[in-house]
């Protein structure tokens, strides 16, 4: 078991590991988004419709930095969109703390994830760069073993903190991105890999390479966006759920969360290594796309704390197989001259959901009732595993 650990996380590069390191300081701060609706529904008393309406305000801000990110790592470098999306995004979520009027909250709300989702289409063309095409792969996934190591210890003492006071919440998500913003200055800076002769040289860009004219990433992106959709309700309406629905704790909600996290962590690496190139990853993302439908089948028959643990594993292992293959994926058709802008689209899509999940799923509640809501997501999730399928047979 050591050696099988010890040969998926060899050969990765120095830099990736220092890019690790850096999300996982920002990813343990990972407790606002988490806890967001609640906040706003418990400590300010907004109503669920316009709680959803702020998540909405998130996900319009997500689209606007993705995009921005990846337009800018391509013309200026990932290591200065990095360093400022973190350390400004810092500064917004020590200023949120103070802010209870709702349009104020609003915009606040847009610039923090503006700044924060610019991160990620610099962060990916990073991993790229400091990666082989062998390594790049697990270094994503190493890359996520970081986000959910956060992930897993940042909901668990966010509940532990959000029992007490919601407005330690932003105090630790702020000082966590700035610490992670302070580790890029520090060591990433003194670690970009140097340009060769042929990469100083400016590529001539065909306009045929634009992402907008790859067909098959532009579907392959849709149903990303459907999966992503499926999957956000999770940690956007799922703890409203587990709240006013199934009686938890916030303490109990954390863990739930927590387990994600990981599970991921644990397993997500090792698996990745003993199965990539042995199977299509669009079979792959395919298989983990439906298993996060089981999930939702288990939120419409039961309550019961045990069976809401095993919906969570099924929804673990749906990221496991979905996500990393996701971002192979979106590489591969990449390249060194376009590649912020196809890790721009695909982060999008994201944020698209970000924007959607929220809408969709406090407007079906408020009308309809959760049950309605695990009918919708089970069904999206369907027809994108469906729809993988059929993308990798065309």
């Amino acid at each position: 078991m050591l050696s099988l650990y010890r040969n998926a996380f060899g050969g990765l590069s120095r830099q990736v590991w220092l890019l690790a390191l850096v999300m996982l300081i920002n990813r343990s701060g990972t407790m606002v988004i988490a806890f967001l609706t609640l906040y706003l529904t418990q400590k300010l008393h907004f109503s669920i419709i316009d709680a959803g309406f702020v998540m909405v305000i998130y996900g319009i801000g997500s689209i606007c930095g993705t995009f921005s990110g990846g337009k800018l790592t391509d013309k200026i470098g990932y290591y200065p969109v990095q360093l400022w999306s973190l350390f400004l995004g810092g500064i917004v979520f020590l200023m949120l703390v103070h802010v209870q009027n709702y349009y104020l909250f609003c915009a606040l709300v847009f610039f923090l994830s503006a700044l924060g989702e610019a991160y990620r289409p610099a962060n990916t063309a990073s991993i790229a760069d400091f990666s082989t095409p062998e390594t790049f792969t697990r270094s994503v996934s190493l890359i996520r073993l970081a986000i959910n190591i956060g992930w897993s210890i940042g909901p668990a003492i966010g509940g532990f903190l959000a029992s007490r006071d919601y407005t330690l919440l932003f105090w630790a998500d702020g000082l966590t991105n700035i610490g992670a913003a302070i580790l890029v200055f520090s060591f990433l800076r003194t670690t970009r890999r140097p340009k060769t002769d042929s990469q100083a040289i400016k590529p001539i860009i065909n306009p045929k390479d634009s992402a907008f004219r790859d067909r098959k990433y532009l579907f392959f992106l849709l149903l990303t966006t459907m999966y992503a959709i499926a999957f956000f309700q999770l940690f956007t309406i799922g703890p409203l759920f587990y709240k006013q629905v199934c009686q938890l704790s916030e303490i109990q909600i954390g863990y739930i969360l927590g387990l994600n996290g990981l599970g991921v962590a644990l397993i997500e690496m090792v698996l990745v290594y003993k199965i990539e190139g042995k199977f299509e990853k669009l079979y792959l993302i395919s298989f983990g796309v439906a298993l996060v439908v089981i999930n939702y089948i288990i939120f419409l028959f039961t309550h019961n704390y045990a069976w809401l643990i095993v919906g969570i594993i099924f929804a673990t292992f749906s990221e496991i197989f979905a996500m990393p293959f996701m971002n192979a994926f979106s590489i591969e058709r990449s390249k060194p001259h376009n590649r912020g802008q196809y890790s721009g689209l695909h982060a999008m899509t994201w944020s698209v959901a970000q924007i959607s999940a929220p809408l969709v799923g406090t407007q079906t509640i408020a009308y309809f009732g959760f049950d309605a809501l695990w009918y919708i997501l089970g069904s999206f999730g369907l027809i994108s595993a469906f729809g993988f399928i059929w993308l990798k047979r065309i």
